[in-house]
């Protein structure tokens, strides 16, 4: 079975990640057909590619990426897109920069981290007015973002948050996707039924424990797509699960996992 080999923040174990270099790099793979990216806002609002919420600390407490300090949406423009990421050379680029960047005919699926606010509710299934709140606080970013991807034709958004699926949605005809850890894959299908997604984004953990997962997603309408394969024997599970999409960390899993 071949399924599609996404570059995981334009494959991050192998190159400086969510870089205008990696995404061009991973673009001109002959195996990828999709590159991933991060996005979040500066503290203008102009959408940058970064997945942590700190330039100098990751979100798990780890050493940052970058040689710059702050949190990324309180931090002005010129100083993120001047930090470079993992003493490469390479610098965080804008939104804008990463889609003049992406070779022809590949498609980009931009993961949309946060809105500027530490007041999100990723993996959670929102009604009414706790919905509406998070709406209002996604839609400025998510406009921008939209207009940013203008030039793509092929594009999937994907988010945690259901109000960032939830407002792409409505103000637009980009395709969706719902990201779910193990323990949130049932308020992942449920936003992705409410708001017409056609992917799922799992963790490939809960693929492995659950072998009915990918067949009730099919049955939904949603292609499944796992995150993340760090290994060989990752990508040969998934495609015995038989994923569409495996987001994957590095380019060479495939010489050894199969296709």
């Amino acid at each position: 079975m071949t399924i599609d080999l996404i570059a995981h923040r334009g494959f991050a174990g192998t190159f400086p990640e969510n870089t205008t270099a990696a995404v061009t790099a991973a673009g001109l793979h002959p195996e990828v057909r999709t590159v991933e990216v991060d996005t979040m806002p500066c503290a203008d609002g102009t959408p940058v590619v970064f997945h942590d919420a700190r330039l100098d600390e990751r979100d798990d407490g780890s050493p940052g990426l970058t040689d710059a300090s702050g949190v990324v949406w309180e931090t002005d423009r010129e100083t993120v897109v001047g930090a470079e990421v993992l003493d490469s050379g390479w610098t965080v680029p804008t939104l804008a920069a990463v889609v003049e960047a992406l070779p022809t005919g590949v498609r980009l699926n931009v993961e949309l981290k946060n809105p500027g606010s530490l007041d999100v509710r990723p993996g959670e299934k929102l009604r009414g007015e706790s919905l509406a709140a998070q709406r209002e606080l996604w839609a400025p970013f998510v406009a921008r973002v939209l207009d940013t991807l203008d030039p793509l034709d092929r594009v999937l958004v994907s988010s945690f948050c259901e109000a960032a699926i939830a407002e792409v949605a409505d103000r637009s005809t980009r395709r969706t996707a719902p990201l779910c850890g193990p323990e949130t894959v049932e308020a992942g299908r449920a936003v992705a039924r409410e708001h017409g997604s056609t992917a799922l984004h799992p963790a490939k953990e809960a693929v492995f424990s659950d072998p009915g997962l990918v067949g009730r997603a099919v049955g939904a309408g949603c292609e499944v797509n796992a995150w993340t394969a760090r290994t060989w024997h990752d990508l040969k599970r998934l495609r015995e699960a038989g994923v569409h999409g495996v987001i994957a960390d590095y380019p060479t899993l495939t010489l050894a996992g199969g296709r």
